[in-house]
């Protein structure tokens, strides 16, 4: 199990990043809103761009923009590892997974709660990674959604069926306990709030696991 701090909700993105980088945490998640697909919290990219000067960790890019070729080639010079973008906010989903692949970056899609997991499965031979939101996108605390449990499980069933060597990834409300509902299906877990508003990372990082 992998686990990918999400910063969204840091006060001071600097320090979370430096602190993150004192752990055993696999990933940084950067989310990356610009209010043309949903509104939210930003985080300018010129704030995300200094990401690497703090820490070596790799970077789990999750856009949440409709401007989506635009900013992943911005976010594929620095160190990341998986660009996800919106199923829900594109027609050209082969196109842009395409070029993801084409900076050497693993390519994910992600699916909002209320989106049916059936709209993902014409791109599973072509894609690395599932992002699953467990809460609705744009800020950082909210409350995982139960019925995502059930989809999770249903979309592992699928890859174990098919053979299928695609992540799964949930992200939204990820904690001590919300966790245990989830980790026996998935193979990364983005935890924000409950890792980076806590007086020790690690400790939290490691509850997670």
């Amino acid at each position: 199990m992998k686990i990918s701090a999400s910063i969204l909700s840091s006060k001071k993105i600097d320090v979370a990043v430096k602190e993150l980088s004192l752990t055993d945490v696999d990933y940084i998640h950067v989310d990356f809103i610009d209010d043309t697909f949903i509104n939210g919290k930003k985080i300018p990219f010129r704030k995300l761009k200094k990401i690497s000067k703090y820490s070596p960790k790799r970077l789990d890019i999750h856009l949440m923009t409709s401007n989506i070729k635009k900013y992943i080639k911005k976010f594929a010079s620095l160190n990341a590892e998986y660009i996800t973008f919106h199923i829900e906010a594109t027609d050209k989903v082969e196109e842009l997974i395409e070029l993801i692949h084409n900076y050497g970056i693993h390519a994910g899609l992600a699916i909002n709660p209320e989106t049916d997991i059936e709209k993902v499965k014409p791109y599973l031979n072509d894609i690395d990674l599932v992002l699953i939101m467990s809460v609705n996108p744009g800020y950082g605390g909210q409350s995982f959604i139960p019925e995502t449990v059930e989809t999770v499980k249903t979309l592992r069933e699928y890859l174990n069926k098919e053979n299928l060597k695609v992540l799964i990834n949930v992200d939204g409300g990820i904690n001590n306990e919300t966790s245990n509902e989830v980790k026996k299906y998935v193979d990364i877990m983005v935890s924000g709030s409950y890792i980076t508003n806590s007086d020790n990372f690690q400790e939290k990082i490691s509850s997670l696991r």
